[in-house]
């Protein structure tokens, strides 16, 4: 259940990005509720609970990353989400650039799906993809105050 994103990841096609969908409104409700030190440390609960229920579903299945696998999505995007100036507009930016740095996997990113078959190793991959995005925001909003 919670491997597969509570259901977002049983969706015929585009499975994680059914769960990058399902893990923004979560965020909004979740966050709140948390200082930063305490949604650093449920991240880290749900990075390592996330890598072990991710071996198993992954085993249980009989492919490591299965497409409904989608709980590594949904970490990786809360902890963009977390560095992401509230406004939507950047919210959606981040959602696009962590699909998109998530579905073409730069190196390491591409090594570690390769390489490591384990629940680790789906939940890294999404955290590798999930920098790549946090650094493209930023990029992003020091050119446009720059231009600005």
């Amino acid at each position: 259940m919670l491997a597969c994103g509570f259901g977002s990841g049983l969706a015929p096609v585009a499975s994680g990005t059914f769960g990058t969908l399902a893990a923004w409104p979560l965020y909004l409700l979740i966050k709140p509720s948390m200082t930063d030190g305490v949604f650093a440390i449920f991240l880290l609960l749900a990075f390592a609970i996330g890598s072990l229920a991710c071996h198993r579903t992954g085993r249980d299945l009989g492919v490591p990353d299965h497409g409904a696998i989608v709980w590594d999505e949904i970490v990786a995007f809360w902890l963009v989400l977390w560095v992401t100036p509230p406004e939507w507009m950047w919210q959606l930016a981040a959602f696009f650039a962590f699909r998109l740095f998530d579905v073409f996997k730069p190196p390491p990113a591409r090594w570690v799906d390769i390489n490591m078959k384990n629940g680790f190793g789906v939940m890294l991959d999404d955290l590798i993809a999930a920098i790549f995005a946090m650094v493209s925001l930023a990029l992003g909003k020091l050119l446009l105050e720059y231009v600005a």
